[in-house]
């Protein structure tokens, strides 16, 4: 039953793999000792009972029985807390919780982060609150809520500021919620301890363990407490203390490994000394560098947002000042006209203790906000006041301008930083990336960090000296169509850029040249646009010219423009002629005939019945785990938190087997019912490849329990490789005979003119930060290439195809399998002749039969074969898929000199070479 809740809460809250292995662990204590469901308990029966279970653990360290949760930041304890009260509700009964918070910051985040309807409700998905969600009773209205306890819901979750209780610890008196109000006959204090059910969470408890509020709290005597924090000790005047309560540990290290937050990088200057500068011009040049950073990271978020179709990101910088004084300087220093001409003037807010009354509302109304793409806040001061709680996901730069020597302020200072902003990693280095800037004495603390057994690894980013392409600009590009129009710069610019990126490309003259034609030729783009899906009646993009297709436009045209006829008339110039309707739509029609291609939208679909599964196959090496670690415990040097090497459930199965299987079936893709045979031979074949090393049954038992969760993840990555999937058949289907050309979204230096793409590049490797024009027959006025093989066969296109361009992300749709992923495939070329169409891809020899490559290749010729299955019906031309190595790309050959590269199937893993 338990072990049923406790994936029904995993699955539907989607907890990620640490904090889903949290909750196991939590369920495993509660098995193991269930008397902690219960007051008048033997607690040390109790301790000695999970010791044996948790090698962390040593002593509860409160007057009941609390278990710590160390999570890295950036990992979501937050959602965490909401799947500890959902499991507990659901799988135990349990309807009282009370929520400890360790300042006004996080008591704010949480009370928002419980409220049902908020962006990051933690209850979301969870059916059995949706009608009747838990009431929330907190430090500000218990006295207005109290006599209605219990009535709205079956759950309460009561959330308490500690910081709030201590002042009033301090000031000589019982905190407020203890002193006497009647409430259900007792004070509210009396009343939650008197509460049969109550359990304690506290949100970064290292922050309040050992100071008076907390020992007033311990009198609710709750069944149990449950303590997160993701710096498992407490700062004393002997050097960190760490926590005896922990039986969950995820350092950052893991976080970082497995990728759910981003990745630290250190940054300095090239050959940069620091004695050579004075305090002033060293921090001037740090925040120089940092800007730097910055503008370059908001470039390719705006780049990443537009290709990938999701929210665009805007990124901040954080500045850590000495103090207020600092901090006030650095603001009026970053605002003047001497940093970077006045560009961050109205963009910059300090945030520290000096700020009171209004001005202190409008700081932090503005600190909450900085996430809004549309707050202009650009960078951020402070003075050690952002520590925990402030969960943001867009901060990108730091610039620590203090000596910061307490471990806690170092890591939870970058852990500001940590969180990604679309939840996972992007593969994008930049939008993945946090940098903090480290010319002098931060560099102490990255070295400490650096050593290795610091969980904290950070990766070096070294910086020329401020040169003319550092820079950078997002640069959006659409179809030639659009410019030779004359429609570029009206809504959809031909060059639409973030700054300046220089010289303009070449441009040709316009079809329209007034205002009504061009806003006449706009509707009429919009109305082809819909005859994609029309293929009964435009199979290719040819048969637009079709007399009676061109009726029907302009009908349609004519239709949409009625409600702007009388603004496209008074919009035109005085004796400006009004337009002519058919040539309009001839003309325009013949534009897109030209400056297109016929791509059309493929989507092969399985018929019938669909099932799946795996091929029978040999596992390949295996780890030589050992017996007997299970009980080894380590103790980090950066903070002294406690961690065991490796850990099992402690329960012991009957079959060996059932230690792999159980942890293989709570993978989603793999079904027990129909697999379990492959299951259980995979699962032996494991057991006899640690038999075969002379093992007892014992030393096995120890094994499989502490290694079994490695053991399933391994066998899981290579089930993946022997996946099948089966249907009755399968459909080729065609939804689009022709797609309009997206356009291309680009990450630029700035400052720099267009190049001509015949232009010998003299630093090949600064070849990915230039744009190119020039062309005659490309599709696009402006391209972008990744290399300059790349480069040189856009000349070979430029002189033997009737026509040819680069794909935007999107163009195709075309998606390969690599492992359990299936990423879309972006080819490299597209061009036409007289009698084929290439998709073409430039790899380096030596990347041609990756397992990436290949994949890529399967798919682009499977999209191939459909695609000229298609052409052959409509009279269309055939398509081939050429996959060239680099060291072949010549000025000197011709475009049919690469066909001799064409792929025309992929099979075993063996490309078809025609």
């Amino acid at each position: 039953m338990n072990q049923r809740v406790l994936h029904h809460v995993s699955g539907r809250l989607s907890l990620r793999p640490p904090q889903a292995e949290s909750l196991a662990k939590l369920m495993q204590a509660l098995d193991t000792a269930p008397e902690m469901l219960g007051h008048g308990r033997d607690m040390t029966a109790i301790l000695s009972t999970l010791k044996a279970e948790f090698a962390t653990l040593e002593d509860f360290e409160r007057e009941f029985p609390s278990l710590c949760f160390a999570l890295a930041t950036g990992v979501g304890k937050t959602r965490l807390m909401g799947a500890f009260v959902a499991y507990l509700h659901l799988a135990h009964g349990i309807n009282n919780f009370f929520v400890l918070a360790p300042n006004l910051t996080i008591y704010n985040k949480l009370i928002a982060d419980f409220t049902p309807n908020t962006p990051k409700y933690v209850f979301k998905g969870i059916g059995e609150f949706a009608q009747q969600s838990p009431e929330i009773i907190t430090g500000d209205n218990y006295e207005q809520r109290g006599s209605t306890m219990g009535l709205l819901s079956p759950v309460t979750i009561n959330i308490f500021n500690i910081s709030k209780v201590n002042s009033e610890v301090r000031g000589g008196k019982e905190p407020r919620i203890k002193r006497l109000r009647e409430v259900l006959g007792d004070s509210y204090f009396d009343y939650l301890a008197n509460l049969p059910d109550l359990v304690l969470l506290m949100d970064e408890s290292h922050r309040y363990r050992a100071q008076a509020g907390m020992r007033a709290i311990n009198e609710l005597d709750p069944l149990f407490g449950l303590e997160l924090t993701a710096t498992p000790f407490i700062e004393s005047s002997r050097g960190p203390v760490p926590f005896k309560n922990v039986v969950m540990d995820y350092p950052l290290a893991r976080a970082l490994e497995d990728g759910f937050v981003k990745e630290p990088a250190v940054v300095t200057q090239r050959n940069f000394t620091a004695s050579a500068h004075t305090p002033d011009e060293l921090e001037k040049i740090k925040l120089e560098d940092g800007v730097r950073l910055h503008e370059s990271t908001k470039a390719e978020l705006l780049t990443y947002a537009r290709e990938n179709g999701v929210k665009v990101v805007k990124p901040f910088m954080l500045v850590i000042a000495r103090d207020t004084t600092h901090a006030t300087q650095l603001k009026a220093l970053i605002e003047s006209d001497v940093f970077y001409a006045g560009r961050y003037a109205q963009k910059v807010i300090q945030v520290d203790s000096s700020r009171t009354g209004a001005e202190e509302e409008v700081m932090v109304t503005r600190l909450l906000a900085v996430e809004n793409v549309d707050e202009p806040t650009e960078i951020v001061i402070h003075v050690n006041m952002l520590k925990e709680g402030w969960d943001v996901t867009n901060l990108y730069t730091i610039v620590p301008l203090r000596a910061a020597n307490a471990r806690t302020l170092i890591e939870q200072s970058i852990g500001r930083g940590l969180r990604l902003p679309y939840g996972k990693r992007t593969g994008v280095a930049e939008v993945d990336r946090l940098n903090i800037v480290a010319h002098d004495k931060f560099q102490e603390i990255i070295d400490e960090a650096n050593r290795g057994d610091s969980p904290i690894h950070l990766k070096q980013v070294i910086l020329d000296a401020p040169g003319s392409d550092d820079q950078k600009v997002s640069v959006q590009v659409v179809s030639g169509v659009m410019a030779r129009l004359g429609l570029a710069g009206v809504a959809d610019d031909a060059l639409v850029v973030v700054g300046d990126v220089g010289a303009t490309p070449t441009v040709f003259a316009p079809v329209f040249s007034t205002a009504a034609e061009r806003q006449a030729a706009r509707m009429v783009l919009d109305v082809i646009g819909s005859y994609e899906t029309r293929r009964d009646l435009v199979p290719v993009a040819g048969a637009l010219r079709d007399a009676g297709i061109q009726a029907r436009i302009r009908a349609e045209v004519a239709e949409r423009l009625k409600p702007l006829q009388g603004n496209l008339l008074a919009g035109a110039v005085e004796g400006e002629a009004v337009p002519d309707l058919s040539a309009v739509v001839a003309k325009t029609t013949e534009m897109l005939i030209q400056q297109s291609m016929d791509i059309p939208r493929i989507a092969v679909v399985p018929t019938g019945e669909v099932t799946t599964g795996f091929h029978p196959f040999q596992l390949a090496a295996l780890p030589n785990f050992q017996p007997g670690q299970r009980e080894i415990v380590g103790q980090e040097l950066r903070g002294n938190a406690q961690f065991t090497l490796s850990g099992g459930s402690g329960l012991r199965e009957r079959r060996l087997a059932d230690y792999i299987v159980k942890k293989l079936v709570d993978y989603d893709d793999i079904d027990y019912f129909t697999q379990a045979d492959l299951l259980y031979d995979l699962a032996e074949q494991c057991i006899t490849h640690y038999e075969a090393q002379n093992y007892v049954e014992s030393e096995l038992h120890e094994i499989l329990n502490t290694y079994g969760g490695e053991l399933a993840r391994l066998i899981h990555a290579e089930m993946m490789a022997h996946f099948w999937e089966a249907a009755t058949g399968y459909e080729v289907q065609v939804s689009r005979g022709f797609t309009a050309l997206r356009p291309c979204n680009y990450t630029v230096a700035a400052g720099q003119g267009v190049h001509h793409f015949r232009e010998t590049v003299s630093e090949p490797g600064r070849i990915k930060q230039m744009l190119f024009g020039g062309f005659a027959r490309c599709l696009y006025p402006l391209q972008k290439f990744d290399s300059d093989t790349e480069r040189r066969f856009a000349v070979v296109l430029e002189r033997d195809a009737l026509k040819w361009f680069k794909p935007a992300k999107g163009q195709f749709q075309m998606y390969y399998k690599l492992g359990a992923e299936q990423p879309e495939y972006i080819p490299d070329f597209v061009a036409e002749t007289d009698t084929t169409i290439f998709m073409a891809e430039t790899k380096a020899r030596s990347e041609l039969n990756t397992p990436e490559v290949r994949a890529k290749a399967a798919a682009a010729a499977r999209w191939c074969k459909h695609a000229s299955d298609h052409a052959a019906q409509v009279g269309g031309k055939p398509w081939k898929y050429l996959l060239i190595p680099h060291d072949e790309v010549a000025e000197s050959r011709r475009l049919m000199d690469f066909s001799r590269f064409e792929v025309a199937d992929v099979q075993d893993g063996h490309m078809l070479i025609t």
